[in-house]
């Protein structure tokens, strides 16, 4: 008989469930297991997929993806040596998630564009109106 683990509480501030959730939030890690859950991927090839990763990112990004479980590495005894990575079981059942929230902000990145402009349409005229003389 399996006993239930407990489940963390991301609103305490002592939660260790807010290292993961930071890590699966963190912009790099999304788009690393995003590509890892279509298929491997050697690191080269990662690094020129991912524009604007650095080679340091990219490598500290997978080795604490592969540390949580989330990502597997594979040496492949080549000349010069080939490293792959992989998605683990672990990172598999969060691909559905990612996904979504890719699609989400693929498709709505219209309206918070503009919601963004909006909002400094505002605060620039607010900002105006506090800096105005008083007329009176």
């Amino acid at each position: 008989m399996e006993t239930a683990s407990p489940r963390g509480d991301v609103f305490a501030a002592d939660c260790p469930t807010r290292l993961l959730l930071d890590r699966i939030g963190d912009k790099w890690s999304v788009l690393i297991l995003l590509l890892l859950g279509e298929r491997p991927w050697r690191f080269n090839d990662l690094k020129r997929r991912i524009a604007g990763v650095s080679q340091k990112m990219l490598s500290e990004t997978l080795r604490t993806l592969e540390r949580d479980g989330l990502v597997t590495r594979q040496v492949v005894a080549t000349k010069p040596v080939s490293v792959s990575y992989a998605i683990a079981p672990l990172g598999g059942e969060l691909i559905d998630a990612l996904r979504a929230l890719m699609t989400w902000s693929e498709q709505r990145i219209d309206a918070v564009t503009a919601a963004q402009q909006a909002y400094d349409a505002r605060e620039a005229i607010a900002a105006q109106n506090c800096s105005a003389p008083d007329q009176s």
